[in-house]
């Protein structure tokens, strides 16, 4: 596996990031990387998926978060979620780049 193929493998986990600027970036941005690479290198058609699948996941935890916001505890689970992704797509994204494959925890495997 070569650098090029790390890089665009770590570009799917940070990818997510866009989510903090445009409206369903985290999943569009992983999306984009992830089909443009995935026939050119095995390992970001692996590694987008796992973003991709962390990502859609993370979106209905945040669903229910905010369904639960009308008794309180939602708003704590909200915060711990921004948190959850943020420490988990830096550890994915470091470990992706040692060539390393990752899988997130908490995931529900949509795309296989």
């Amino acid at each position: 596996m070569n650098s090029e193929e790390k890089n665009w493998a770590m570009l799917c986990h940070l990818a997510a990031f866009a989510g903090w600027v445009v409206p369903f970036g985290w999943i569009i941005g992983p999306l984009i990387v992830w089909l443009v690479k995935r026939n050119q290198f095995r390992f970001v058609d692996e590694q987008g998926k796992e973003s991709l699948n962390f990502q859609i996941s993370l979106m209905i935890y945040g669903i229910v978060a905010l369904i639960l916001c009308l008794i309180l505890i939602g708003f704590l689970l909200l915060i711990a979620l921004a948190v959850f992704q943020i420490v988990f797509v830096i550890i994915a994204a470091v470990k992706t780049s040692n060539g390393e494959h990752y899988r997130y925890p908490l995931t529900i495997r949509f795309i296989r």
